[in-house]
């Protein structure tokens, strides 16, 4: 494919998944007194009980400007899907710009994973009242991008480096984890320069090694939870690359992670109800949650 030709595709698909109106939730709770540490809910749409849970953590580079409203036609089609779904939001990016960045800054370290070990861990209390047909003990998490880190991350809490604010004592109670390509491998998206510069402003250029030992999905493995990735080889705002990078990390530790690759698909049709690829995403989730 030209680069002409690419850039067309990934504009179509952009503005094809951009183009869902937004979906209010059935229901949402706080998980903490800041204005972003909210959680939306939806039923499952058949009204049938003791239904899987999908826990959906959103992408856009950690960047504020992406918040979980771009993925709620997702959960929505998840629910309809027959699943119970919990979006987590999560603070994002920096109150002021740093100077010299072009652009929103991403993340905020360490407040970004702050909410989202605090969402996981209010979460069973949450549903029990938000969504009482959900069936707690079969539990998914999926995200996209870098929710597809956050993903991997939240089922890795157990085997973070020891005096982790955020470790685990045991592995957490998951069915399983659907990363929708996500950043998994930070040494091969900062070598390719994914979401332009998005992983330094996350971590800090200064303390990136020693950050990344407690957040980069390629250096806590294994989990012993179990993983599937799935990925658009035409995706080129997360490449193949990245992903493939951290198949083979997970691989070397002694793990096999799932890896489904999309031909002809890029980066946005994973969480676009109107893609075919959306729905390789649902039979996915359904495979580890049922």
């Amino acid at each position: 494919m030209s680069d002409s030709a690419g850039r067309d595709r990934d504009a179509a698909e952009t503005e094809s998944a951009f183009a869902h109106p937004a979906v209010a939730p059935d229901g949402s709770a706080s998980y903490g007194s800041h204005p972003d540490q909210v959680i939306d809910f939806f039923a499952p749409r058949d009204g049938r009980t003791g239904v899987p849970l999908v826990v959906l953590l959103h992408g856009g580079a950690w960047r504020a400007p992406y918040d979980r409203q771009h993925v709620s036609p997702f959960a929505d089609f998840l629910a309809r899907r027959g699943f119970a779904v919990a979006s987590v939001e999560y603070r994002r990016g920096g109150e002021i710009p740093r100077q010299g960045a072009a652009g929103p800054v991403a993340g905020r370290w360490p407040e970004t994973f702050d909410d989202v070990a605090a969402a996981m861990d209010a979460l069973p209390a949450l549903v029990a009242r938000e969504l009482p047909g959900a069936d707690s003990r079969r539990t998914v998490v999926t995200g996209h991008s870098a929710g597809g880190q956050l993903a991997l991350w939240a089922a890795a809490r157990h085997v973070l480096p020891k005096g982790s604010p955020w470790r685990l004592p045991a592995a957490p109670a998951l069915r399983g984890v659907v990363a929708l390509a996500p950043i998994g491998d930070f040494a091969s998206a900062v070598e390719l320069d994914v979401c332009s510069g998005a992983l330094h402003q996350l971590l800090g250029a200064d303390d990136f090694e020693a950050r990344s030992a407690h957040v980069d999905p390629a250096l806590l493995l294994p989990t012993g939870i179990a993983t599937a990735v799935v990925q658009g080889v035409e995706d080129t705002t997360v490449p193949q690359a990245v992903t493939e990078a951290f198949v083979d990390a997970a691989a070397k530790a002694g793990e096999m992670v799932g890896l489904t690759l999309l031909d002809g698909v890029g980066h946005f049709p994973l969480i676009d109800p109107a893609a075919d690829a959306c729905a390789v995403v649902a039979e996915e989730i359904a495979q580890l949650a049922w």
